[in-house]
């Protein structure tokens, strides 16, 4: 009886606590009504604060659009110079992690040397992109026929410039400005008129001329691939993504999508503005003359002291920085100007620099470049120091692993430079000679079929893009593809192959070699590769691996429809000889003994850039499925049609 109790008036006691606990849920239920456990306003507390200040401000352009700007200082900064680069790759983000202690942790890597120095760093949103007010159009034309308003880079980069030398109280009133890719070219359009407080520019692999040599086209071959980067940078104003696909190959899927335009409606790539453009605009015509940095620097220079870096492995922008110096110079204004090639694949110059795919350079050139030339360089431009004593001329020796400085350059061209080029030509046998051939009548063919294109590198080939500025998980391939071992295409029937002997003394290049095939086609239209290659001996002590290496040193390719003309393509009378000459990248390397010279030629680099259908059409972006046809190649050898690649030969 007395358990029967107890538990009954244990039960009315836990009924009780259960009641009580229910209506003290209740109260805090009601309590919560509009409440947001995020607050208005909350500054996280760093413990032992930062030895930096970060303002995130919008700096206003002359027609009142803002820009987002990221301005980093230093703790206790006087009179310090300020580094600006104008991005549209997220200037937020570019300028590293806010939530750092330090400045050296809060900045990314590649600007340790101005934190040391305890410059100023500066970040800004090109318009349109991220953080920043306005319309976004792909490589801002200066004003003028193709951009009727009343800004563009030019002015943006004036105006952000004036605001800092006015609104940053801890700096000296000058300015540099540094930046590779796009972010070069946003440097040399404020080299088109600097502002005064602009005291030193590195445009790194600058977007110069994007259908000649740099991202676009190639000598009018359309590089296909980059529509991913297109797609990526247009689709909305923050970070976009590649084109969506279901294919792991690129060139499987480019290869079934047929022409270049179909690949592009199929994907509805054609409702981008600037990928419709392009489409329209395929040859070489005022829409394109009329971005060419290079012509305008030339009738408008600068005093603004520049180096202009370019690598001599960039996989994407090779032209830019290059051409940009060599207008500078026929223009009489080298005085400024300093030209720097490394041996670099694309922006590499921001990272390390010991290598580029299996070839390993003597130390960090990276570094080599950064502490020991633009350093040096903007200590005496934005602070008074010491002369940095810089060459007029840096280029780095691939064959000999070195730099290697010049007054001038190229040391070796067909005129001018005081050694002439000197014509290594085709010859019997795969053979290379620089003997003229005597032959009446000789010559190689290969047949061409756009249905089983030379692939540029081995597939699967991946997305260069995929993943581009975080995991670059197709980036390491792609950043390289240009020293990949070029046996893989060797013995291709559609891949003509010469060589010399092996070498029983040192051939040093220095300069721009030429290209100049004489050949014939069945077609009416038609591509043309030549590539410049250093065969390795067929076995290296040092190193199994790199026995037999094809090392290409210079490649590139010309449409052969703009064989006469850039701007008026014209159609290939079939079975006649033509000449395609055109020059290739600059090198600065020395064949050494017991390697051969080897020189390929074919008419694909796919899916790189897109097929020629080798029948005339009057825009190749719209080529129909039957205009494809195979054509024969005939690569003409003989004393009236030599076929040779002139090279800038030193010291013999």
């Amino acid at each position: 009886m007395h358990a029967i109790v107890k538990q009954a008036c244990l039960a009315v006691l836990i009924g009780a606590a259960l009641a009580g606990s229910a209506s003290l849920v209740r109260a805090q239920d009601a309590s919560l009504v509009g409440k947001d456990d995020i607050p208005q306003k909350f500054d996280d507390v760093i413990p032992g604060g930062q030895d930096y200040t970060r303002r995130e401000v919008m700096v206003p352009m002359r027609d009142g659009t803002k820009l987002f700007t990221v301005i980093v200082v230093p703790k206790g900064a006087k009179n310090a110079p300020i580094i600006l680069t104008r991005t549209p790759y997220n200037a937020a983000e570019r300028a590293g992690n806010p939530k750092a202690t330090t400045l050296a942790t809060s900045l990314p890597p590649p600007d340790a040397m101005f934190v040391e120095a305890k410059y100023i760093r500066v970040y800004q949103d090109v318009r349109g992109k991220y953080g920043s007010e306005g319309r976004y159009v792909m490589m801002y034309p200066p004003r003028g026929p193709l951009n009727p308003t009343k800004t563009d880079e030019t002015t943006d980069g004036w105006d952000t410039i004036d605001w800092l030398v006015k609104h940053v109280p801890e700096s000296n009133g000058r300015v540099g400005m540094i930046g590779s890719s796009y972010e070069g070219e946003t440097i040399v359009m404020a080299l088109l008129d600097p502002h005064p407080a602009l005291k030193a520019a590195v445009p790194e692999s600058p977007m110069v001329d994007t259908w000649m040599g740099d991202d676009w086209f190639h000598y009018g071959a359309f590089r296909q691939m980059m529509l991913g980067y297109v797609h990526m940078q247009t689709m909305q104003k923050g970070e976009g993504a590649v084109t969506p696909t279901d294919t792991y190959d690129k060139y499987e899927e480019y290869l079934r999508a047929g022409s270049v335009g179909d690949y592009i409606r199929s994907r509805g790539l054609e409702k981008l503005p600037f990928v419709a453009r392009m489409m329209e605009h395929p040859a070489y015509d005022d829409f394109w003359q009329g971005q060419d940095l290079a012509r305008r620097l030339a009738a408008k220079p600068s005093s603004v002291p520049t180096i202009w870096e370019q690598g001599l492995f960039d996989q994407e922008d090779m032209w830019g920085a290059n051409h940009a110096w060599l207008a500078l110079k026929a223009a009489g204004h080298t005085a400024n100007n300093w030209l720097v090639m490394g041996p670099w694949s694309h922006s590499q110059v921001n990272g390390k620099g010991y290598s580029v795919g299996v070839f390993k350079w003597e130390g960090d050139t990276a570094r080599q470049y950064n502490r020991q030339m633009v350093m040096p360089f903007f200590e005496q431009y934005l602070q008074d120091g010491q002369p940095a004593k810089l060459a007029k001329v840096n280029i780095y020796n691939t064959g000999a692993d070195r730099w290697e400085t010049f007054q001038d350059w190229p040391t070796a061209c067909a005129s001018g430079c005081g050694t002439g080029l000197k014509p290594l030509y085709l010859a019997g046998g795969a053979s290379l000679s620089f003997n003229k051939p005597t032959d009446g009548q000789a010559a190689d063919t290969y047949v061409s079929d756009p249905a089983k294109p030379v692939p540029f590198l081995p597939r699967p080939v991946l997305d260069p893009f995929f993943g581009y500025g975080s995991t670059y998980a197709g980036y390491i391939p792609w950043s390289s593809w240009l020293l990949h071992d070029q046996r893989f295409v060797d013995g291709r029937s559609d891949v003509l192959t010469y060589e010399t002997p092996v070498l029983t003394s040192a051939v040093h290049v220095q300069g721009i070699p030429v290209a100049d095939l004489k050949a014939m086609t069945t077609g009416t239209d038609g591509d043309f590769v030549v590539k410049l290659i250093d065969v390795f001996p067929s076995s290296v002590p040092s190193d199994a691996s790199m026995g037999g290496y094809q090392m290409a040193i210079a490649m590139d390719i010309l449409r052969g429809r703009y064989r006469e003309s850039f701007e008026h393509p014209s159609a290939i009378p079939a079975n006649t000889p033509q000449t395609y000459k055109y020059d290739l990248p600059n090198v600065n390397h020395v064949f050494q003994p017991g390697h051969r010279i080897m020189v390929q030629v074919q008419s694909t680099l796919f899916p790189l850039y897109d097929r020629n259908p080798q029948t005339y059409v009057p825009n190749i972006f719209n080529a129909k499925p039957d205009d494809y046809r195979a054509a024969t190649i005939s690569v003409l050898r003989s004393d009236s049609q030599p076929s040779a690649v002139w090279l800038p030969v030193v010291g013999q």
